[in-house]
């Protein structure tokens, strides 16, 4: 049978789970009960669990026949610090939490794959089901890297997903190569002299100053990356002053860089300090740029991409799976297991319009329940391609 119909037989039964996840949202670092309700269902499948990897983290393990090769298989399990807007039975339950990027979804999936792969047992070796936490910015999967999750688990190949609005159900998308960009978050401080907002001349204006270096930060991606490169630099805050007739001491900005070559950040980040600095002293200020990694980009094995691509293909046809889809400039932290291990990150589709087109990351954004199979499904035919039998 068809991995996507088995699954579909305990489709309610998944949804429960999916509903109840989210009703009861943990953000990073934080997934005690999630992770326990995780870890209790894979023992009812004679799954072999451990826990505390990466803190709140957890593995799975199943093994069949005698196979040497191993399959990693993760999904992320935080929440987000943010309120919802939703008024369903299953909305958040904790205040200013909820599930607002689908990882409900994706541990619900990975919880279908697990259960699927332990009733059909088509595989000749190990798989290692990765649960993973604080995904959304915190860190999860290098801090589950860093404690040895693949010296512990080892695997020839990882593989993960991630839920796409405006894509329907039944629908894949992947690519060869950068998937995902690596992001940096950066604070600068521009230090001057405050003085009365009627004596400029005085002062050292960190707002000017401050001003003068947001503007020539738009300039970095525009006149120092390549054409045929990209990147992005966003100041998304700006804090000065409390008084309207005071010029402040100093100003902070904040934001994201994003880009899909570890040089390509590289060069990004010698362009904003060089600027800061420059146009800070031109001023008569000095400036302080924290910059600071947040994940490298995804990059996709050639090989592990035809497999998971063609697992779903498989399933639900050549016409259903993008395998040329346009990167994104969004971030994920699963990069840092790839990093380790050859792997691919593949885009499942969650319906459009009203069912599942409300963007991640928004405080109306659900996930639609009737992707379950599909993720669970493709994780699952993967494995059994990686780790396909011997014939007799």
């Amino acid at each position: 049978m068809n991995p996507i119909e088995h699954i579909r037989l305990y489709q309610d039964e998944l949804t429960g789970w999916r509903r109840d996840f989210h009703a009861h949202p943990e953000t990073g670092f934080e997934e005690v009960r999630t992770g326990a309700l995780v870890a209790e269902r894979l023992e009812s499948w004679g799954i072999e669990v451990h826990r505390g990897i990466g803190r709140t983290g957890l593995v799975g393990v199943l093994r069949a026949g005698n196979g040497d090769r191993a399959v990693g298989l993760r999904a992320d399990m935080d929440a987000l610090d943010m309120p919802e807007a939703n008024d369903f039975a299953h909305r958040s339950t904790i205040p200013g939490k909820m599930h607002g990027c689908g990882h409900d979804g994706h541990t619900t999936m990975l919880l279908g794959a697990a259960r699927y792969l332990a009733e059909t047992r088509n595989f000749n070796g190990t798989v290692h089901f990765i649960f993973q936490p604080a995904e959304e910015g915190q860190g999860g999967a290098r801090s589950m890297v860093e404690e040895g999750l693949f010296h512990r688990f080892p695997c020839n190949a990882v593989y993960g997903l991630h839920n796409r609005p405006g894509m329907p159900v039944g629908q894949y998308g992947i690519r060869a190569g950068a998937m995902m960009a690596g992001c940096a978050f950066f604070d600068l401080v521009v230090q001057g002299r405050g003085g009365h907002g009627a004596r400029p001349e005085s002062t050292i204006d960190p707002v000017v100053c401050g001003a003068a270096i947001v503007s020539a930060y738009q300039s970095i991606i525009g006149r120092n990356v390549a054409p045929n490169d990209t990147g992005v630099v966003s100041v998304t805050g700006f804090s000065a002053g409390t008084a309207y007739n005071v010029i402040p001491d100093q100003v902070s900005l904040r934001g994201t860089v994003r880009a899909f070559r570890t040089e390509t950040m590289a060069l990004i980040e010698r362009r904003m300090q060089a600027l800061a600095a420059s146009i800070a002293e031109g001023f008569g200020a000095e400036a302080r740029l924290d910059f600071r990694e947040v994940t490298v980009p995804v990059v996709n094995g050639a090989e592990q991409t035809a497999t998971i691509a063609d697992a779903a293909a498989a399933m639900v046809g050549e016409a259903a799976v993008d395998r040329n889809r346009i990167p994104a400039m969004g971030s994920e932290d699963f990069s840092y297991m790839m990093a380790e291990v050859p792997g691919a990150y593949i885009l499942v589709g969650n319906g459009e319009g009203e069912a599942g087109g409300c963007e991640v990351h928004n405080p109306h954004y659900d996930f639609n329940d009737a992707a379950i199979p599909y993720g669970a499904g493709v994780l699952a035919a993967v494995v059994e391609r990686e780790l396909a039998p011997m014939k007799s």
